[in-house]
């Protein structure tokens, strides 16, 4: 049974997520004070869902379940019911999935919690059925269980809590004074080349992930080393990503994982912080090899981002669902009469070359594991120049018509960090690409998040929803916005950049540094206070903010001459150095940035004239090359008093004989200024 007419607290709530389950027949409350005084006073136990508006299994979990009225009297009878959104709240998930992962092992989403009224954990599972099946308890059986394991044996589940959180709170604290392995960074490369999938790219068995961040390290790592191997590891892993069904062939941009090693039937939700590290990666390997393979398809994302994923203030939103209709990837995916019945008979044939097409499915449902009767249209190779003048207005026939489907829901909330990602991948469009377009998108978005989700004195805040302002920043708004900056600061070469990015480090030194422990909680001081206090350091869907800021304070040294910069980065990375011994492959972001302290690099300064075609094209140069050990900085008369402010170092530095000159420091030690590069 099920209701249509029902209405929780949720109805207040800005977030899509927490809207989708506001006419729930369960009581549900937003994370607050009322909730837990109403635990309180009932004597009740909390049950705790997390999830995110764009999760498949959030919404089978809700169908099946939530919205069922045998389910809900069961939870509004023995709970008070509480409901996060995984992405307004990732303090809360990064909490209680790691307490989920000490009880049970299981990780994902949704995400469920069973709790005491002061918010320590007994219980915990990801997606539960309504009923029990294949093993697997359903929540009409576990409900009445835990009930009465409340009622009989109420001082062993809270002790049990208590020690949960004991182990939570221990596990933010690590060993001081330990070291890094001399072979680190060896070490990290060995343990990726083992998973490494020498066929189809990409790291370990089913279901992959792109994992930016680790090709972004073997990048990195490759130019320093110059080995082969680590190119291609990269190189074979970006180009099977987009021939397959992962990235969407007919409207652009990546879909979230693939659930089969091959890279062809994916989880179809498209989350914003994909597009923009997967854009940043594909550039970043454009430099490197002067394929134009990878800038297109960066600039396919781009375009996708730009079309479906932009607010009309010029923010980027946060999601677009896997579900239309109430199926995973309808809206995506194709039966043999429908493509018959777009196209001509002419154009069937000519598709049916490049995209191979199964007369009955080549998606199979990963729950069911039986044809779907449709098809995902993946490439086998990369096309020629004559394949893609084929295939073009093909393809935007197909499209037009899937504009005339139900579109999946969009996820229109505004998440500071995840805007800060988009905005540095534009700002590195920009630079590789030379595009104005890219610059001023940039430029765009950035004045959006400092003039809404910014005060004057460089607190953030994390989410925008309809003019909605809420929640506190945490780290990770911070570090990416720092190095958002940095990145914009570096195609535009507009010293408000640096000011702004030095303004938020000092910020997140006063209210996240951790003064006995070093490195940077995940929550500010002015925060609300939670059974623990994150702090992390590994890479998960996003890059850590820890690392992030680690790789930020060492660009800021080289840019400041601010050498208590690079102390701190230092001191985030010894933080977690016996972590990063143990599992190394984890901490890739933190390792790059051990990595670019250990090499030799080079600040470069080019005084000149902004107009000028010598001074413009030596800037380009730069820009367009590929090199983590570099930081340039460009001075002309304008910005010179601001620029000789915040590196004191290049107060003497000017143009010699009226002509643009460059300074160039290596490795600490700097050399005779040049007329050109």
């Amino acid at each position: 049974m099920t209701s249509q007419s029902y209405t929780n607290l949720l109805v207040n709530e800005k977030s899509p997520y927490l809207i989708q389950h506001a006419r729930n027949p369960v009581n549900w409350y937003p994370w607050s004070d009322e909730a837990f005084q109403r635990a309180t006073s009932d004597k009740k136990p909390v049950f705790l869902s997390i999830g995110y508006s764009t999760c498949h299994w959030c919404h089978v979990m809700e169908k099946e379940s939530f919205e069922d009225i045998d389910v809900a009297s069961l939870m509004n009878d023995t709970f008070i019911c509480v409901k996060v959104d995984r992405e307004e709240r990732p303090d809360i998930d990064s909490i209680y999935m790691k307490a989920s992962q000490m009880m049970s092992g299981a990780t994902g989403w949704p995400l469920t919690i069973i709790m005491t009224p002061d918010k320590k954990p007994f219980f915990s599972a990801t997606y539960i059925p309504k009923s029990s099946r294949f093993g697997r308890i359903g929540l009409m059986e576990l409900i009445p269980r835990i009930k009465k394991q409340w009622q009989d044996n109420l001082s062993q589940i809270i002790a049990y809590s208590d020690q949960v959180t004991h182990m939570l709170a221990k596990h933010r604290h690590f060993n001081e004074g330990d070291t890094l392995q001399g072979n680190i960074l060896e070490k990290t490369i060995s343990n990726l080349s083992k998973t490494y999938d020498t066929q189809f790219g990409g790291f370990g068995a089913a279901p992959k992930f792109p994992s930016s961040h680790m090709l972004s390290f073997l990048l990195q790592s490759y130019y320093y080393r110059k080995e082969p191997q680590l190119l291609s590891m990269v190189e074979v892993t970006l180009q099977k990503m987009r021939l397959g069904g992962m990235y969407d062939q007919i409207g652009f941009g990546f879909h979230r994982y693939s659930t089969d090693k091959k890279w062809l039937i994916p989880h179809f939700e498209k989350m914003l912080y994909d597009q923009a590290m997967l854009s940043y990666t594909y550039l970043e390997a454009f430099q490197i090899t002067g394929n134009p393979f990878y800038s297109e398809v960066s600039e396919e994302i781009f375009t996708y981002v730009l079309r479906d994923l932009t607010s009309p203030e010029g923010a980027f939103y946060s999601a677009e669902d896997a579900d239309s209709e109430g199926e995973e990837g309808k809206y995506y995916v194709w039966s043999t009469d429908h493509l018959k019945d777009v196209l001509t008979e002419q154009e069937f044939n000519i598709l049916s070359k490049i995209y191979p097409v199964d007369i009955h499915s080549n998606f199979i449902d990963e729950a069911s594991g039986k044809s779907t009767g449709s098809n995902i249209l993946y490439l086998k190779t990369i096309l020629s120049e004559s394949q893609k003048k084929l295939i073009a207005p093909i393809n935007e026939k197909l499209f037009n018509a899937r504009q005339q489907r139900q579109p999946p829901l969009k996820d229109t909330k505004i998440l500071t960090d995840w805007n800060a990602l988009m905005i540095a991948s534009f700002a590195k469009g920009a630079s590789v690409l030379h595009s104005k377009t890219y610059q001023d998108v940039a430029i765009q978005a950035m004045d959006f998040i400092c003039s809404k989700l910014q005060t004057d004195k460089y607190q953030l805040m994390h989410r925008y929803k309809d003019g909605d302002i809420a929640i506190n920043g945490k780290l990770d708004d911070y570090s990416f916005m720092i190095y958002a900056l940095i990145e914009l600061y570096d195609n535009t070469f507009d010293t408000k950049y640096l000011e702004t990015a030095l303004g938020l480090t000092e910020y997140a030194f006063n209210h996240f540094w951790d003064n006995d422990h070093h490195a940077f909680f995940f929550t500010s001081s002015l925060d609300e206070k939670l059974i623990v206090r994150p702090k992390e350091a590994y890479d998960g869907a996003i890059p850590s903010g820890n690392a992030i800021f680690a790789r930020n304070l060492l660009k800021l040294s080289k840019i400041t001459g601010n050498m208590v910069f690079e102390k701190k980065a230092e001191d985030i990375i010894m933080a977690f150095a016996d972590m990063m011994n143990r599992a190394s492959q984890a901490f890739t972001q933190l390792i790059m940035a051990y990595q670019f302290a250990q090499n030799e690099s080079s600040e470069i300064v080019i005084c000149g004239k902004r107009d000028d075609s010598h001074t413009q094209k030596m800037l380009q140069k730069l820009q367009s090359t590929y090199g983590p050990d570099k930081t340039v900085l460009f001075k002309d008369e304008l910005c010179a008093p601001t620029l000789s402010k915040l590196a004191p170092y290049t107060k003497e530095q000017k143009m010699i004989d009226g002509k643009a000159s460059v300074y160039v420091c290596k490795n600490h030690s700097c050399e005779k200024p040049l007329r050109d590069l």
